[in-house]
């Protein structure tokens, strides 16, 4: 998904005939931290909540010096760019772009991240599991085949760079379609790798857990 299909038009544009108390109740009702100041369809930066704080209500928002004027992306830019910049400036709201750096609308952090949050899985019934691996020499394809032997399908994966460290690992994180994923661990574990985290899994009860208490034994002899 692409920049312009995050766009909320409902989020207000700032002018600098605007005043701080206009601003404020706008960034209020819209729930918002940020908004953008725009000058004849030209993006001036965006204009924070605190920075309103501490200016008189009645002040032209021209008075005030915006942030941000170089925090933005294009109409086309993917979801995991815009993500980047968020992180990048610490954003509330990003603005978009056309190819002739002109202002198309605003798109909420907040929406952004549920959006990415439903992409990823998150709604979906089903585990995560966590699998330690080291700089990107693990693959992918062998893992889904490992877990899918076990009549489990992987819904969504995001994968974490480690700390820089020497010790450190890289995270695999896998969001799979069912809850009770203990033969999938069984199996990853057979194969050596490394889980350090599952969760929303469901525990195995006995028997099943007396056959596989047997089984771990059995292949740690």
């Amino acid at each position: 998904m692409h920049a312009k299909d995050f766009i909320n038009p409902m989020l207000p544009v700032l002018k600098s005939t605007d005043t701080v108390g206009e601003a404020l109740n706008w960034m209020e009702e819209y729930r918002i931290g940020q908004l953008p100041l725009i000058h004849e369809q030209e993006y001036q930066g965006l204009i924070s909540h605190d920075i309103l704080l501490d200016a008189d209500e009645d002040l032209p928002l021209l008075a005030l010096q915006p942030e941000f004027e170089d925090a933005f992306v294009n109409v086309n830019q993917h979801l995991f760019e815009i993500l980047k910049i968020v992180q990048q400036y610490d954003l509330q709201a990003v603005v978009v772009l056309d190819e002739e750096q002109m202002f198309v609308g605003t798109i909420s952090v907040q929406e952004l991240l549920n959006q990415f949050s439903k992409n990823l899985g998150s709604q979906e019934i089903g585990a995560v599991l966590e699998i330690a691996v080291e700089n990107r020499s693990y693959s992918l394809s062998e893992i889904s085949r490992l877990i899918e032997s076990n009549n489990v399908k992987i819904i969504s994966s995001y994968y974490t760079s480690g700390s820089g460290l020497e010790d450190s690992k890289d995270i695999l994180t896998l969001k799979l379609n069912q809850q009770d994923i203990s033969r999938v661990i069984a199996t990853l574990e057979r194969f050596e790798y490394d889980i350090v985290g599952a969760y929303n899994f469901e525990e195995i009860t006995s028997p099943d857990k007396e056959r596989y208490d047997m089984l771990m034994k059995y292949l740690n002899l």
